[in-house]
């Protein structure tokens, strides 16, 4: 066996070895200092500010302001619409681990609903989980309390003390001042768009119809905040700064509240509408359409059995003041009169012989007069006094549709009237290109005859025949229909409407006055088709019947109301101004179902005139429910 040689270290190349070994290593651990250094200084110099702004996002919280809506009153300085203060239990779905379990838990602690629950489910999943969402409203004090003892079980969710609004009067005032509801994501994308998402940060409840809807804007307000110091659990520890919001502003209407509180207490059951304008400046002092319903059970989210209830055949969500269609009858009368002697086609000595009936040269067809046997031989005062439809078929035919429809669109026939609600139809004024693009029929002698007497297919909305008159009573002067009278904010009173529309010019001015008296003679005179309903006034009336016929009957055969269905009968109206030489107010109703308006719609606006002119009391049963401002 052979014996190896022992090895000889070499420790010259160990040593040397090892120090560059820990040079090596020393290089590397300085490049990590390096590093860290670097890193350090990146941290503490160059981005201190933005870790310091971070840092102090998790110890300060700005929060929104929401600004007191703005209130309305009508034009006494009776409250229509007010803010009154709630508790409602709110959470900020982002900030909550478990949010299903946390709902389980709070419905059995404060007995919520399914429905309370499923509403707020579908509420999240429409709107921006970072913001806050009302899971229960209007807490009583017992569940403020007992949510009070278990709030720290519940991160994320609060109970936050707001002002919601109220409207006193119910479903006295609906459609015309409208209602507040929770903001939806449709009106959220649409405040984004135009860059107005920002001033609703504290906002759940938006202006969803009427007054409330047409001047939201005006009635927000501003948002306001607050920056405030909290500790590790997010409770507010004390207040950094505050930038107050501003309030919006509260609205005075024209609306008389007593005269709105007639006007329902009139129509009762009936089905209808009531517009009572100011003649001198085109206010709206009533605006009435039954059936109604209480806008109160929209504010805070209406149950899916309420809102059933609004979805029957009697359409209580419609406002048939200014979107009802009814065909307007005899009330456009004294207008055609106006035709006739602007197109010479009478005169005031003009007269004709009414035997009951209308006919086209070479026609059999007869349009009958509502009087069977006629009115004897007829001139223009006795053709509105009367309400003859003979003498006024007469002038149809011989004017034509489109000088009709020309005429008529210069009272606002056919088009909106620009009242201060976005809930209006134009209804329809026919023409020859209309019937062509609806029916693709040709438009013939006889569609004419029945539109002379406000038939056919012309229909009008209550308020566009109330402003019509009050064209008519200024002599062609046009008042802009309107609510809002003035805005107010602190000191500052601002006017939200204008005039803008040309007036109507006629080739005579005699002519105003030939209709104005024949309106006049339709009350006053003892053959007029109103006398009976205004009989023994203390003041002046002047105004038109109508009575306008929903079904057609059969040439030889007379109306008989018990053989029809009660939808299918007359409609009554009655459009009327008062005092006849200075008229200060106008009056339209309709009435659906129910018969002529001489026995029907007259007989209301006698209600409304009289507590208009007399200052009368309100009934006893109608109790003022506002307060004075």
């Amino acid at each position: 066996m052979l014996n190896r040689r022992p090895t000889i270290r070499d420790h010259s190349a160990e040593a040397n070895l090892f120090a560059r070994r820990a040079f090596i290593s020393f290089i590397f651990v300085l490049l990590l200092v390096g590093v860290l250094g670097l890193n350090v200084y990146n941290l503490q110099v160059e981005q201190f500010e933005t870790y310091s702004t971070r840092s102090n996002e998790n110890r300060i919280k700005v929060i929104p302001i929401a600004p007191n809506r703005g209130l309305i009153y009508d034009r006494n300085g009776v409250l229509l619409a007010e803010n009154q203060p709630v508790f409602n239990l709110e959470v900020i779905p982002e900030e909550v681990e478990d949010l299903e379990a946390s709902l389980l838990a709070l419905s059995n602690l404060l007995n919520i609903s399914e429905q309370e629950i499923a509403e707020f489910r579908d509420e999240i999943r429409h709107n921006r989980r970072f913001k806050s969402q009302v899971l229960k409203a209007r807490l009583n004090e017992l569940d403020v309390a007992t949510f009070s003892v278990n709030q720290h079980k519940f991160p994320g969710f609060s109970i936050e003390a707001r002002l919601t609004r109220h409207y006193p009067y119910g479903d006295t005032l609906t459609h015309a001042v409208g209602y507040v509801s929770r903001l939806n994501k449709k009106e959220l994308n649409e405040l984004e768009s135009a860059g107005k998402e920002q001033n609703y940060r504290a906002t759940h409840d938006f202006g969803k119809l009427g007054i409330e809807k047409y001047y939201e804007e005006a009635l927000h307000g501003i948002v306001g905040s607050q920056r405030v110091e909290v500790n590790n659990r997010g409770r507010i520890i004390r207040t950094l700064e505050m930038s107050p919001p501003t309030p919006g502003k509260d609205l005075i209407l024209t609306l008389d509240i007593g005269l709105q509180q007639i006007a329902q207490h009139a129509l009762k059951d009936t089905r209808g509408a009531i517009v009572v304008m100011d003649a001198k400046d085109g206010g709206i002092l009533a605006m009435y359409s039954n059936p109604s319903y209480d806008p109160n059970l929209f504010v805070h989210g209406i149950s899916n059995e309420d809102y059933r209830g609004l979805l029957n055949e009697d359409r209580p969500l419609i406002n048939r003041a200014t979107q009802g269609r009814y065909a307007p009858a005899s009330t456009i009368k004294p207008l055609m009169a106006i035709l006739g002697l602007e197109e010479g086609l009478i005169t005031e000595q003009t007269h004709m012989f009414d035997p009951g009936f209308f006919q086209i040269p070479n026609v059999d067809h007869r349009w009958r007069d509502w009087k069977r046997w006629g009115h004897d031989r007829v001139d223009v005062f006795k053709a509105i006094e009367e309400s003859c439809d003979t003498f006024f078929y007469d002038i149809a035919y011989r004017a034509g549709i489109t000088k009709i429809s020309d005429f008529m669109s210069q009272f606002g026939f056919g088009d909106r009237t620009g009242i201060d609600i976005h809930e209006e139809t134009t209804a329809i004024l026919p023409t020859i290109d209309w019937k062509r693009s609806r029916f693709r029929e040709n438009w013939w002698p006889g569609d004419t005859i029945s539109v002379g007497i406000g038939q056919g297919y012309w229909t009008a909305t209550p308020l566009q025949i109330a402003n019509s008159t009050t064209i008519l009573v200024n002599r062609g002067i046009y008042h802009q229909p309107h609510f809002v009278q003035v805005a107010r904010q602190e000191d500052q009173v601002e006017q939200l409407f204008t005039d803008e529309r040309p007036p109507v010019v006629l080739k005579k001015n005699r002519h105003w006055e030939i209709a104005l008296e024949a309106m006049h003679n339709t009350v006053q005179k003892k053959t007029g088709t109103a006398h009976g309903a205004f009989a023994g006034t203390n003041y002046d009336a002047a105004g038109k019947t109508g009575t306008a016929q929903l079904v057609s009957i059969a040439q030889g055969e007379r109306y008989d109301a018990k053989k029809l269905q009660e939808r299918h009968r007359d409609n009554g109206f009655y459009v009327g101004f008062a005092p006849y030489k200075d008229p200060q107010i106008v009056v339209t109703i309709v009435v659906e179902n129910l018969g002529g308006g001489s026995s029907t719609a007259a007989p209301i606006a006698r209600q409304l005139m009289d507590y208009y002119f007399s200052a009368n009391p309100l009934p006893e049963e109608l109790t003022s429910k506002g307060k004075k401002s």
